[in-house]
């Protein structure tokens, strides 16, 4: 056990890209990736995201975002709709496809949390997920 065993953004790095890979791995013969799932599921949450929000919601920079939205798009799985109010916005809905790849991973990512929070009490687990959610927001002290 080094120093390195003991730094808080290894372990938390090692941990996620643990997770990403495999899960990556297994969504990939549907036609996804991380990413893709990553924009499904907030549009699971909410449909009709603007690209902005959608960005945040998913941590996905804009331009990578909107590369990926091609992707999706082409794939039939999501359709931008300019607002009937103001066409400079573009919100992103879920297509019938787009909803059934949802569901084939959905199953997927459940089980994928279900193991990673293996021997952890419902408290525990509430209280990663409070403290990795105050971490995130920590960071923005760097963003100055």
């Amino acid at each position: 056990m080094g120093p390195l065993d003991s730094y808080l953004p290894y372990l938390l790095n090692r941990a996620g890209a643990r997770i990403a890979t495999a899960f990556g791995e297994e969504v990939r013969p549907l036609g996804a990736s991380l990413q893709i799932w990553r924009v499904l599921a907030a549009l699971r949450e909410r449909d009709g995201r603007r690209m902005g929000e959608l960005s945040a919601t998913t941590s996905i920079e804009v331009s990578t975002l909107t590369r990926l939205v091609d992707q999706m798009e082409q794939k039939g799985l999501v359709s931008r709709q300019r607002h009937a109010d103001d066409a400079r916005v573009v919100a992103l809905h879920v297509t019938a496809a787009g909803k059934r790849l949802t569901r084939r991973i959905l199953p997927i990512a459940e089980r994928y949390e279900r193991v990673a929070l293996r021997g952890f009490a419902p408290g525990e687990a509430r209280a990663l997920r409070e403290a990795l959610r105050r971490l995130y927001v920590n960071m923005d002290e760097l963003d100055g």
